[in-house]
């Protein structure tokens, strides 16, 4: 026992440190990209129910392709093919150095829009509970239709989205993982590097499942407060 307190200290020889900072990682990685998916993912819902066929066509292949891809293989495009495609822009400028994508945009960037495919179903879902009259009453107030969307629509659609919104941040949080694989150093990348100095599998791995287990404890009480906040002066039918 001594042995694996020492292994998991912040102090010298112990790697508590560095899995903290694959956390902080982890985490900054999550928060960063749940902005970016959940307004794209939005923007698609209101795209899929545009009135436009070509904005509804849009639509769905983006979410037939991001829901459909794993999301490795979507990082992966991201990353290398993201490179490739920088490369040849800037060489057809007349610029030859070596361009790298950041790992950290790279992660943002596949994962938001692998969030944004699975987050615009719960946005088309959520749209679809709020009765037409709600539009109708705030046009009939002289309300334009951004003022109608943001007072009138906006809060409805917290409401009745958030729970499938926490879901959806659940999964993406676990997702985050995949970033080891281009050597950004989060929990996973520094728990195979701990693995691979101590030889220690079981102690490292089961550290993992701690620290995601509580970072989803913890996603679990702050979407637990925002849909009682929400919910604050609804009356349940």
């Amino acid at each position: 026992m001594q042995d694996i307190l020492s292994l998991l200290s912040f102090s010298d020889g112990g790697w508590g440190s560095a899995l903290a900072a694959g956390t902080l990682v982890t985490l900054s990685l999550a928060l960063t990209t749940l902005p970016v998916g959940i307004v794209l993912g939005l923007g698609v819902a209101l795209m899929a129910r545009s009135r436009s066929p070509r904005a509804r066509a849009v639509a769905t292949v983006f979410t037939t392709i991001f829901r459909g891809l794993p999301e490795l293989l979507t990082l992966l495009m991201v990353y290398y093919g993201g490179q490739i495609l920088i490369q040849r822009l800037m060489a057809a400028m007349g610029y030859e150095g070596q361009i790298q994508i950041n790992a950290f945009l790279a992660g943002v960037i596949a994962f938001g829009l692998v969030l944004a495919a699975f987050s615009s179903e719960v946005w088309v879902g959520a749209l679809n509970t709020i009765a037409r009259g709600q539009y109708e009453a705030a046009s009939a107030l002289g309300l334009s239709r951004w003022l109608s969307f943001r007072l009138v629509v906006f809060p409805q659609l917290m409401r009745a989205a958030l729970p499938g919104l926490s879901n959806n941040w659940l999964t993406m949080l676990k997702d985050t993982s995949l970033i080891s694989t281009i050597s950004l150093v989060d929990i996973m990348r520094q728990t195979n590097l701990a693995v691979g100095a101590t030889k220690q599998p079981m102690v490292f791995y089961l550290t993992a499942c701690f620290l995601y287990l509580l970072l989803s404890a913890g996603s679990g009480l702050a979407f637990t407060f925002l849909e009682r906040r929400a919910n604050r002066g609804h009356v349940r039918a």
